[in-house]
C-alpha cells in the first residue's frame, strides 16, 4: 500500500487512536464540504446514520479509484442500488459483529418487556392507575431465533440465562457447537410450536416479507414477535391486524416504513412496543467501531483479506441498473 493513500473517515483521526501510519486521513461525516478530491479516495468509511445512501449517492460516482467501501452497519441492502456507481473491483464490507452485543441486549430487553407486560404497566403509570396483572415468564418458553449470525448467536446465549429453549434458524440447516440450527424451509413446522420469535436475519430476496400474513397465522395465540433486523422482513399490515385482534404482541426496533410516520397505527396500538432503530446506539458504539476500524485498516495496509467482505463489484451492476 502506497504512503499517502487517501482514507475518508466519518470521525476525526484522533478519535481512533492507533490507526496505522502511512495513510492520508480525512474527516467527512456527510454534512459539510468534501475534504478533498473524491477521485483520490481509496478507502471510504460509510456514514453511520440512517439515510447514508442518500448522502453517498452523489459522491460515489466521483470516486473513480475507490477500493473499499466500509459500512459500519451489519446490513448492506440499502447500498445495493449504488453498486453500479462504484468502480469494478470495489470491495463492500460491513460492520458485522461490531454491534452484536448491543443489538442482542435490546432484543432480549424487548422480549422481556413484552413477556412481563412492561408496555402495559407504563400505560397504567401514565394514567396514574395501580393495576396488578398476572403475567407469564420466559422460563420454560420456546423462543425461535431467526438468523443465526453474530447477533442471533448472542441472543441465543442470553436466553439461556432465562431458562428458555432457544430454537435456532438460518438459511440452511447445520450443526454447531451451540446445537442444531434448522433451515428456513422448516419454518412452517416450527412456528406453531414456539412461544416467541426474535428476528435477527439480514434482508435479502429470500427473507424480504418472510413474516407475511400466512407465517404470522401459524403462530400460537398470545405469541410474541421481536424484530431487531429489518422492517421489511415483516408484513406491517398483517402485523397490525394480528395485534389489533389481540392474538399477537410485538416489539419492533425496525419498521416498514421507516421512520414510522406520525399517525401510523403502530404508534398507538395496544400490544405493540416501538423503539426507533436504536439497537446499536449505545456508549459501546464508539469504542467497538474504533477497534474494528483499527484492525480493518491494518489488514488493508498489509494487503490481507478484509473482514466481512460481502461482495466485490464487477462493473456489470451499472449495466443492470441501466436496463
Amino acid at each position: 500500500m502506497k504512503d499517502g493513500t487517501s482514507v475518508w473517515l466519518p470521525c476525526h483521526r484522533h478519535q481512533i487512536p492507533g490507526l496505522p501510519d502511512g495513510f492520508s486521513y480525512s474527516y467527512w461525516d456527510g454534512t459539510g464540504p468534501l475534504p478533498g478530491d473524491p477521485a483520490d479516495v481509496r478507502f471510504l468509511v460509510g456514514i453511520p446514520a440512517p439515510g447514508a445512501e442518500r448522502v453517498l449517492g452523489p459522491v460515489l460516482p466521483r470516486m473513480h479509484n475507490l477500493e473499499v467501501l466500509q459500512l459500519l452497519s451489519s446490513g448492506y441492502d440499502h447500498m445495493l442500488p449504488l453498486l453500479g456507481t462504484m468502480p469494478p473491483g470495489t470491495r463492500l464490507t460491513t460492520g458485522r459483529g461490531v454491534h452484536r452485543e448491543a443489538t442482542a441486549e435490546l432484543a432480549v430487553t424487548l422480549l422481556l418487556a413484552l413477556c412481563r407486560g412492561l408496555d402495559q404497566f407504563a400505560a397504567h403509570q401514565a394514567r396514574g392507575k395501580w393495576k396488578a396483572e398476572f403475567r407469564p415468564t420466559l422460563a420454560g418458553k420456546r423462543v425461535l431465533v431467526i438468523g443465526y449470525g453474530a447477533v442471533g448467536a448472542a441472543v441465543a446465549a442470553r436466553l439461556g440465562a432465562f431458562r428458555c429453549e432457544a430454537v435456532l434458524v438460518a438459511g440452511t440447516a447445520r450443526t454447531t457447537p451451540a446445537g442444531r440450527v434448522h433451515g428456513a424451509a422448516e419454518l412452517p413446522a416450527l412456528l406453531p410450536t414456539v412461544d416467541a420469535v426474535v428476528l435477527c436475519a439480514p434482508l435479502t430476496d429470500r427473507t424480504r416479507g418472510m413474516f407475511d400474513a400466512d407465517a404470522l397465522a401459524l403462530l400460537k395465540d398470545g405469541a410474541l414477535l421481536v424484530n431487531v433486523a429489518r422492517g421489511e422482513l415483516v408484513d406491517t399490515r398483517a402485523v397490525v391486524r394480528e395485534v389489533r385482534a389481540g392474538r399477537l404482541r410485538v416489539a419492533l426496533d425496525v419498521t416498514d416504513p421507516e421512520p414510522l410516520p406520525s399517525g401510523h397505527p403502530l404508534w398507538n396500538l395496544p400490544g405493540a412496543l416501538i423503539t426507533p432503530h436504536v439497537a446499536a446506539f449505545t456508549d459501546a458504539f464508539a469504542p467497538m467501531t474504533a477497534d474494528f476500524l483499527r484492525r480493518q485498516l491494518d489488514r488493508y495496509q498489509r494487503g490481507e483479506e478484509l473482514h466481512n467482505v460481502v461482495l466485490t463489484t464487477t462493473g456489470a451492476e451499472a449495466g443492470e441498473q441501466a436496463a
